[in-house]
């Protein structure tokens, strides 16, 4: 019998914010994939989710590298991932695929679903809190409220297409803004938007770092888990 394949969300950083449903299925799987980068060891995914681990579960780490046109270019590394991890279902084992924040937003686990879903296994797709939500909650900041538009955007998209989206929203969540910080304090400040903004990198980890005017911290070297909250006046 196959096992079963699980996409867990673990939510932003703190091991608390992880649901009920997700806990008791990493309490429950023979073998976790831990997704990692190709220039970094560990995996911040399992260690958010470590406090639930079974003693002897098994921890596969895989790179899996991010190719553009994905549907018609899916690399040799991938389909390797994949071979991997039906194997390992054929095999009996439940099999968990843990990503930061929800699986269907902004994660690998979506290209990883792709490759799965016409396969002839059973797939359970458990949400996480991402990390805007959390984000709001712990700086008492609103996402939005009454008839406000809110516009999430992608720090790492072009410049052009992330002021498009900026104007045409009342609230803004940026994510991943770390190596264009200064580029994107200064549009926000041409449209009226750096005042209100918040900053937090690596939100409900260890080393989490709060700016609350980031224009004056323009220079500062962030984290990749960088995300700011903002709104129009």
């Amino acid at each position: 019998m196959r096992g079963i394949f699980y996409g867990i969300g673990v939510g932003p950083g703190d091991p608390e914010l992880l649901t009920v449903k997700a806990i008791r299925a990493i309490e429950k799987v023979d073998v976790l994939i831990a997704p990692k980068t190709e220039k970094k060891d560990g995996s911040v995914a399992l260690s958010i989710a470590k406090p639930y681990l079974k003693d002897d579960v098994e921890i596969v780490y895989q790179v899996f590298p991010m190719v553009k046109g994905f549907a018609e270019n899916s690399t040799e590394a991938w389909e390797k991932n994949k071979k991997e991890i039906l194997e390992l279902l054929e095999a009996g084992k439940n099999v968990a695929f843990l990503t930061l924040g929800d699986p269907m937003f902004y994660s690998t686990y979506i290209y990883v679903y792709r490759l799965l879903e016409h396969e002839d296994i059973e797939i359970q797709t458990i949400p996480g809190i991402p990390a805007f939500a959390a984000i709001g909650s712990l700086m008492g900041y609103p996402i939005v409220e009454g008839d406000d538009v809110l516009s999430i955007v992608p720090a790492t998209a072009p410049p052009e297409k992330v002021e498009k989206a900026v104007q045409a929203a009342d609230n803004v969540v940026l994510m991943k803004v770390y190596k264009n910080f200064d580029e994107v304090t200064d549009m926000l400040a041409r449209n009226d938007m750096a005042k209100q903004a918040v900053l937090v990198s690596r939100a409900g980890l260890p080393d989490e770092k709060i700016i609350r005017d980031i224009e004056e911290h323009k220079g500062e070297k962030l984290n990749y888990l960088s995300t700011i909250l903002t709104r129009k006046n």
